[in-house]
Parts: structure tokens; sequence; C-alpha cells
């Protein structure tokens, strides 16, 4: 049988019951995010601090006609002959990415960006891929760009695409059978095809450190699940 003084020590504890109860589940929740995995994207991250690369090659005349023409982009001029350009190598965790990192390497120059015009398309573009993506390298701007040169131009860009004579309807995975047999390096797992409006947009890649070819992540191995997309010619 319950004491009268236990009955009174009961009663005073009551009020603290529900602030105990919200401050635990409070508790909880912060645990649970300070445990929860990486988010998708992280601003501001430690220069250096990665797993591996996605080597980004954008479709010229898909952007072109999504975005391009309407800023008047001079690489979207007839007789440029701009097909698979290099977007970004782009530093990526196994879940998700770094960017605009914390770094003490200094921002390239206006000349370090123009000379990466010729497989960017131009130099607005080497600059803010350097921004948000080459400071969470780790590596100085002309080391970036070099690195980002070299990925680019290990992979052959395939012939039968470039030479399309007119826009034609085609299924992703031609498009990524026809990048795998003219670099035989490459495997399916390595590389994605990404869509965008209906149209082509991009050949994803990933790679080492070391810029090996290696299997892509999860989230990066998002294939278009599109049947067929638009593919234009070059101009």
């Amino acid at each position: 049988m319950r004491s009268a003084r236990f009955e009174v020590f009961a009663g005073e504890l009551t009020p603290y019951i529900g602030v105990m109860s919200a401050m635990l589940k409070m508790f909880c929740a912060v645990l649970a995010l300070s445990l929860a995995p990486r988010t998708v994207s992280a601003e501001g991250e430690r220069a250096g601090e990665f797993d591996y690369y996605v080597l980004s090659l954008s479709w010229t005349p898909s952007w072109c006609e999504l975005t391009g023409d309407a800023r008047r982009d001079p690489q979207c001029d007839e007789g440029r002959g701009f097909g698979f350009t290099l977007h970004g190598l782009w530093p990526q965790f196994e879940r998700g990415w770094p960017s605009y990192c914390r770094t003490t390497a200094q921002d390239p120059s206006r000349a370090e960006t123009a000379a990466m015009a010729d497989i960017m398309g131009g130099a607005g573009l080497a600059w803010h891929e350097w921004q948000k993506h080459g400071r969470c390298s780790g590596l100085s701007s002309a080391e970036y760009f070099a690195a980002a040169r070299a990925a680019y131009e290990a992979v052959n860009r395939p012939e039968v695409l470039r030479q399309l004579p007119e826009t034609i309807d085609i299924p992703p995975r031609v498009i990524e059978a026809a990048f795998l047999e003219v670099n035989p390096g490459l495997w399916p797992d390595a590389l994605t095809v990404t869509c965008k409006a209906g149209m082509v947009q991009e050949i994803r890649i990933c790679l080492t450190r070391d810029l090996e070819p290696r299997r892509c992540s999860a989230d990066v191995a998002r294939d278009c699940s599109a049947r067929a997309v638009e593919m234009s010619p070059m101009r």
C-alpha cells in the first residue's frame, strides 16, 4: 500500500514528466540527424575530402536548344562543331557530393579559364566549375584544369554520334553502347546517360582519384529512364 509521502512525491513529480519526455524526444531527434547519411549536396566542405570523380560530358546541341540559344551563346553558332564538351570533373562522395569547398588555393586567372574554352565551350563555365567543384579537389586551379583535360582527352567520343546528319530519336542504351564500343576500358557500371526535356543531356563517367574508371555509386548510376531521347546533330 502506497504511503502518503509517496503520493505527495508522485504528485510533485507529475508536472516534470511531460518536460522530461519532450527533452528525450528532442535528444533522440538530434542524435538521429547526427547519424543520418550524408546529404546529397554538402557546401563548404574541406577541400580534398572526397571519394572519387565524375567526369561529365555534355551534348552541346541539346544544351543549346534548352539554354544556349536563348543566351545567344557563341558556342551554339553554326560551324562551331561542339559535340560532347567537358561540363566538369566533379569530386564525389559515395553518397552525395561536396561543393564550394573551403580552400587556400588561389582562383584561376582569366588566361587559365580561357584556355579551357576549346573543350568546355567558354571561359565562363570553366570559372563556374572551379568555384563549385574544382575548389573541392584539393588541387591548385592549374592542376585541376590539367586533370580535367586529361580525363576528357582519355575518353573517345563516338564518331557515329558526332556525324549525325539529322535529329534522331535514340534509346539511351544505344548511346551507352556506342561509348563502350570505342572505350574498351569502360564497362556499363562505370558510366551513365542522363536526359532532360526528352533530349540526351550528358554522359557521366566515374573515375578514381587517379582518373581510372570505377563503378558509379548508386546516386550517380541513375540512367535516363526514357525509352528514347532526341539527339540533334552538331552545328
